[in-house]
């Protein structure tokens, strides 16, 4: 199974480097952790919205309305299950502003409808037995290089509801390690820099360069 991070891919330059990724893989199937934004893919991937989206595509995701040529072998994750080959794969689309938090879906417009609200975390937190879990917010004790305090006390309360064996978090461009309780935190490094192998067995992650496009 692929796993990817961060993709920006509407720039052509990271949309070259995605589809080598996609290439050195030979997987059939992928997850990925948000800021895709591209949608028609090589192979079926399950991904998070990030907070670099096409909405309007997300929003059309979110309710089952594609028709389009330019949108192709992508699921979105908007807290749900999914089963991917053999492993129960979830997700939570979005980052969080405490201004949009207690809103409905309907309100959030433009550039806000990038957010997760109540009604996604308490859909997620409820979703039963999860082996991997992505989200584009880290979990508390995440050790990424920023400028700000980094984690999210949402993504937490999902992580201690659900117990995942492993949790995939995007957003941060740069890989790093760490645990959450019992869960697995791992950030992704961007698709332009690494792709990852899931073994859907052990679920053990191995890290790979991506190749030039």
């Amino acid at each position: 199974m692929l796993v990817l991070g961060d993709a920006h891919a509407n720039d052509p330059d990271r949309r070259r480097a995605l589809f080598a990724a996609y290439r050195a893989s030979d997987a059939d199937v992928a997850i990925q952790a948000g800021d895709l934004y591209y949608y028609d893919l090589p192979e079926l991937t399950y991904f998070v919205a990030g907070n670099n989206e096409d909405f309007d595509v997300i929003d059309a995701l979110r309710h089952g309305r594609i028709e389009s040529s330019d949108v192709h072998n992508v699921r979105l994750l908007d807290s749900i299950t999914v089963d991917v080959e053999g492993v129960t794969v979830a997700g939570l689309s979005g980052n969080y502003a405490p201004t949009q938090y207690e809103k409905p879906r309907r309100a959030l417009v433009g550039e806000r409808r990038r957010h997760f609200i109540r009604a996604d975390v308490e859909r997620a937190k409820h979703l039963g037995d999860v082996d991997v879990f992505l989200a584009h917010e880290a979990p508390h004790g995440t050790p990424v290089d920023e400028d700000y305090d980094v984690g999210n006390g949402h993504v937490d309360d999902i992580l201690r509801a659900l117990e995942p064996d492993l949790c995939l978090v995007g957003h941060h461009h740069e890989h790093t390690e760490s645990a959450f309780g019992a869960t697995r935190v791992v950030t992704l490094a961007p698709a332009w820099e690494s792709y990852y192998h899931l073994d859907p067995d052990t679920l053990e992650l191995a890290r790979h360069e991506t190749p030039d496009a």
